[in-house]
């Protein structure tokens, strides 16, 4: 089944990341955010265990994260007195995942010989995991000193919010757009500003500049 589905592991990373920016454009906000938002990060994980099912080692430390995800993830339906903590650890397992992820996207498409569909995809999957790295790490400040941004549309009858404003926020500040509409206003929340901008910089300039340069060389060897 693996081995069937490897070849096509980044069009359903990449339909899992879509799902999770833009469901909420189709799914009542509440609803999303509170189920069906989990069950798509539960569902990127496992597509995250498709794109690495080669190396057995990150292969088996993401089917961890899935289980201890699925845990938080049942366990704060049945308790809500614990939410803060379990959305504390689901905050955690999220980054970790996307951190190791992206990693690996990377180095597939650093070391890819031939640019084609799978190399494009994994590009822009890497590129979007950047700006879900970006979110888990602006929500996680919220969450642990809140008011830290300021400009979040969001209430106490609408506190799921919270996600859809920072995921957001997020994205803006990695394209340098940077309304303004929300500021960072302590000093943890502007220097994660400052490494949401420079990480999504970064990937521009080295890795997409790298992929161009060899379908570039690609053309100029068919040419020949």
């Amino acid at each position: 089944m693996i081995e069937k589905l490897y070849p096509y592991r980044f069009e359903i990373f990449f339909f899992s990341q879509v799902t999770i920016l833009f469901g909420s454009l189709i799914v009542p906000s509440v609803l999303f955010e509170n189920i069906v938002s989990p069950i798509l990060f539960l569902i990127n994980l496992l597509a995250g265990i498709l794109l690495l099912s080669t190396k057995k080692n990150l292969m088996w430390f993401f089917v961890v994260l899935l289980l201890v995800s699925g845990v938080v993830f049942g366990s704060s339906l049945l308790e809500n007195r614990s939410e803060k903590f379990f959305n504390f650890i689901r905050m955690i397992t999220y980054f970790l995942f996307y951190v190791v992820v992206t990693f690996e996207i990377i180095k597939q498409v650093w070391k890819a010989e031939f640019v084609n569909k799978n190399v494009i995809l994994g590009l822009i999957s890497g590129y979007v995991s950047l700006g879900l790295i970006g979110f888990f790490i602006c929500i996680s400040i919220e969450m642990a000193d809140h008011g830290s941004f300021k400009g979040l549309m969001i209430s106490s009858a609408n506190p799921e919010m919270i996600t859809e404003e920072l995921m957001y926020y997020s994205y803006i500040t990695m394209l340098t757009i940077g309304y303004g509409d929300i500021v960072p206003v302590t000093s943890l929340s502007k220097k994660a500003a400052i490494l949401i901008g420079l990480i999504g910089q970064f990937y521009l300039v080295i890795v997409t500049a790298i992929v161009v340069g060899k379908y570039i060389n690609q053309l100029h060897r068919k040419k020949n």
